[in-house]
C-alpha cells in the first residue's frame, strides 16, 4: 500500500515490532483514530472478535471499516459498527498471499472480491484501483459458493502438485525431476488459460475420448485410495469439458463407466 501511494497510519498485530513496518500490539494505538480506512485481517475464526473491539475504540468519525475474510460476514460485530456510524464492508485478495516477499506483485494485477455497504465498497474499489488489482463484487447469496471457487482455484493446485509429484517419485522419477517437471507442466496448463477457455485448453486422456489410457491409469493408481479417488473425481468433472470439444460421445461413455466401476471397487 505505501509503494502504491496510501498512506498508511498504522499497522497492528499479536506481537510487536519495530523497523520501517513498525507493529503495534496491545491497546489500541493513538493513530487508530486518525484513519479513515480500517482493515482488519485476520484468521476467519478471530474476525468476529476482532472487529467487536473496534466499536469501543476511538474511531475517526465515518471511518470505513474493512474486513478481509472470503467466506465470512459477520453480521453482529458489523452492525454494531454500522450503528456506530461507520460503513463496513469486505476487502478480499483472490491472491495466494503465501510468500510476503511476492505479495505486493501478485496483488498486481490479481483481483480483489469486494461487498458491503456503497460507501465502503467505493473506498474498497478504490484501494483496489491503487494497487493495480481488479475488483468483482461478491455475490450476495453466493458468499460460500464464491470462496469455495476461490479456495479450488488457489489451494488445490498445490495439493494436486503434492499429488503428482508423489506419483512420479513412486514411478521411480528422481525427486528432484518430480517437482521440477511437475511445476512446469502445471506453469504450461495454467498459461493456456491465459488466451483459451477452459474446455478449449482441455487436453489429456479424456480430451482424446482414451479410454485404453485411462483404464491403466486405473490399474496403477488402484492401491491409492486417495490418488484414486481425485484421479476419478476430476477425470469425471472433465467429461463435460471433453463434450464441448465435440468428443465422441460414445467414447466419453466407456471413460465414465470405467470411472464409475473403479470408484465402486
Amino acid at each position: 500500500m505505501r509503494a502504491a501511494g496510501i498512506e498508511v497510519v498504522g499497522l497492528h498485530g499479536r506481537r510487536a515490532a519495530d523497523g520501517p513496518l513498525a507493529i503495534t500490539a496491545g491497546p489500541f494505538p493513538a493513530a487508530l483514530a486518525t484513519a479513515a480506512v480500517i482493515l482488519v485481517a485476520v484468521r476467519d475464526e478471530q474476525l468476529a472478535a476482532a472487529l467487536g473491539e473496534l466499536p469501543a475504540a476511538a474511531l475517526a468519525p465515518a471511518a470505513v471499516v474493512l474486513h478481509a475474510s472470503g467466506s465470512l460476514d459477520p453480521r453482529q460485530a458489523l452492525d454494531r459498527l454500522r450503528d456506530a456510524g461507520h460503513p463496513t464492508g469486505t476487502f478480499h485478495p483472490l491472491v495466494p498471499l503465501a510468500d510476503p516477499t511476492r505479495a505486493a506483485a501478485l496483488l498486481r494485477e490479481g483481483w480483489v472480491g469486494v461487498d458491503g455497504d456503497p460507501a465502503a465498497v467505493r473506498v474498497a474499489e478504490t484501494l483496489a484501483a491503487r494497487l493495480g488489482a481488479h475488483v468483482l463484487a461478491i455475490p450476495a447469496d453466493g458468499r460460500a459458493a464464491y470462496h469455495a471457487a476461490a479456495v479450488i482455484a488457489s489451494n488445490f493446485p498445490t495439493v494436486l502438485a503434492a499429488l503428482a509429484v508423489r506419483l512420479m517419485q513412486h514411478a521411480g522419477v528422481a525427486p528432484a525431476s518430480a517437482r521440477d517437471a511437475v511445476r512446469q507442466l502445471m506453469a504450461a496448463a495454467v498459461a493456456n488459460l491465459a488466451s483459451a477457455a477452459p474446455h478449449s485448453a482441455l487436453v489429456g486422456p479424456v480430451s482424446r475420448g482414451d479410454a485404453q489410457t485411462i483404464a491403466l491409469h486405473l490399474d496403477a493408481l488402484a492401491a491409492d485410495a486417495d490418488l484414486l479417488a481425485v484421479y476419478v473425481a476430476l477425470s469425471r468433472a472433465a467429461l463435460p469439458l471433453a463434450a464441448d470439444q465435440g468428443v465422441d460421445p460414445a467414447a466419453l461413455a466407456r471413460i465414465r463407466a470405467l470411472l464409475d466401476v473403479s470408484s465402486s471397487r
